[in-house]
């Protein structure tokens, strides 16, 4: 899990929530929102939103997941395959 980058209080948040979204436009930090001094909720930018949908998509794809299992071995083993053998020859 990513680490949380800050974490303000609800009514923080609802007093502050532009400069919060500005904040995620310009740095991709993890804010956590706390209810009685325990986190509630998370906000984060579109960008990082929609990446993290994107991963969860990818690891819910059986096939996805054990392609990428058999990469990781294959990369802990040192068998790495060239780009130009993946893709062709190298464009000059």
């Amino acid at each position: 899990m990513p680490a949380l980058d800050r974490f303000v209080s609800v009514s923080h948040a609802k007093t502050h929530l532009l400069d919060l979204v500005r904040t995620l436009q310009t740095r991709q930090d993890v804010i956590a929102i706390t209810r009685d001094g325990a986190p509630a909720a998370v906000l984060l930018s579109m960008e990082q939103y929609e990446g993290l949908i994107e991963t969860l998509e990818l690891l819910s794809d059986a096939g996805a997941r054990r392609s990428l299992r058999r990469s990781l071995r294959q990369a802990a083993a040192g068998r790495w395959v060239s780009h130009a053998s993946v893709f062709g020859r190298e464009s000059r």
